[in-house]
């Protein structure tokens, strides 16, 4: 029996946009798997990992029928990606198999009941929805998420804080050294909402979200967050726990500022990184006379030092910091200035800002080398 019949990238971008949540490690064998269900020419494309579910569709099934079945996800998209981007694919099921045609190209894969594929449970009503532009979720999503936990024991810091306010939406990960945050302007919220969202669903909804004023919407239960937009749903569980105060991080007394240009320093971080040790990213950073010092070094008594012109004329500040979290900002801005603040104490963190963005705070703790 036939399921669907088109063209290779036809059916190899709903299979790419799903396929991205499944685990290869898993302790259920089905979860390796995608479920495809057609009903006539709409077939849909699901994949979960029990916490993260996506679906997507495409109107290229094959009869008026009702069938669905699961096949593994990575090698249908391994044989889709290797097969010629010309000519028709056809996927059947034959005796419990799919079989998968492409001009003289022939392969038969083992499938699992459809029936037994463990969708997650939506909830019977939504307490919060709203609509944005796709740019802004992405862009909140961009600006702070290099700054998320991974593994961390505190598995509430595993993933993003989102706070649905009145008129505005804000997003801020921490991984306890270091705090990102933004916020942008959107209507339609008329009460407040803070919920996690874990990592692996931000990552996905970066990769599947596009620079378009196409409309995302965001729906909100008890649990669970809902993206809709395009072809697209993604379901997700939220991370239970509480998220800590970042209003009491973000330093507002700093009266020590300056701006610096970003490719510059970045270039210097990114040199004076080749001599520190993979364990201890640290370097050294003095400010005085109008002049920003870097400075690293490592087991093998080598040195690195670099120097760049700033508009500094306060008291000397000598503090050290983990290399990587400057760079991971610097790489997140398209800025051509960034705004440094500290206070006179070098033992206190940082606070990085960017003129064109108002709400953005990046909080850098500093670390003794």
């Amino acid at each position: 029996m036939q399921l669907l019949q088109a063209t290779r990238d036809a059916v190899l971008k709903p299979l790419s946009t799903v396929a991205g949540i499944v685990e290869r490690r898993h302790t259920m064998p089905i979860l390796a798997n995608i479920l495809l269900r057609k009903e006539g020419n709409r077939v849909a494309f699901i994949a979960t990992d029990l916490e993260v579910q996506i679906t997507t569709h495409a109107d290229f099934g094959v009869g008026d029928d009702v069938e669905s079945t699961t096949v593994a996800a990575r090698k249908l998209l391994d044989i889709l990606r290797a097969l010629p981007s010309t000519g028709e694919v056809k996927l059947g099921l034959n005796d419990g198999k799919m079989s998968v045609n492409a001009g003289k190209s022939r392969f038969a894969l083992q499938t699992l009941d459809g029936a037994e594929y463990p969708t997650v449970a939506q909830p019977e009503s939504w307490h919060l929805s709203l609509t944005m532009p796709q740019r802004t979720l992405r862009k909140l999503f961009n600006m702070v998420h290099f700054a998320m936990a991974q593994q961390d024991i505190r598995y509430y810091l595993n993933g993003m804080l989102m706070v649905f306010e009145e008129g505005m939406v804000r997003t801020v990960a921490t991984d306890g050294h270091r705090l990102a945050h933004t916020a942008e302007t959107v209507e339609g919220i008329n009460e407040r909402h803070e919920v996690i969202v874990p990592r692996k669903t931000v990552l996905e909804m970066q990769r599947l979200l596009d620079e378009s004023d196409e409309p995302v919407i965001i729906d909100l239960a008890a649990g669970q967050i809902r993206f809709t937009f395009g072809d697209v749903e993604l379901i997700s569980k939220l991370v239970e726990g509480k998220f800590p105060d970042f209003k009491r991080v973000i330093p507002t007394d700093y009266t020590r500022s300056f701006n610096i240009n970003r490719e510059a320093l970045q270039s210097s971080l990114q040199r004076a990184a080749i001599l520190t040790t993979d364990k201890l990213k640290g370097v050294k950073l003095r400010l005085e006379n109008n002049l920003l010092q870097i400075s690293s070094s490592n087991a093998e008594q080598e040195e690195a030092r670099e120097e760049i012109e700033v508009n500094y004329e306060f008291e000397p500040i000598d503090v050290g910091f983990n290399v990587s979290y400057l760079l991971d900002v610097l790489a997140m801005a398209k800025t051509e200035e960034i705004t440094w603040s500290v206070k006179p104490d070098g033992n206190a963190s940082a606070l990085i800002s960017l003129p064109e963005e108002t709400e953005f705070k990046y909080v850098v703790m500093p670390m003794r080398i």
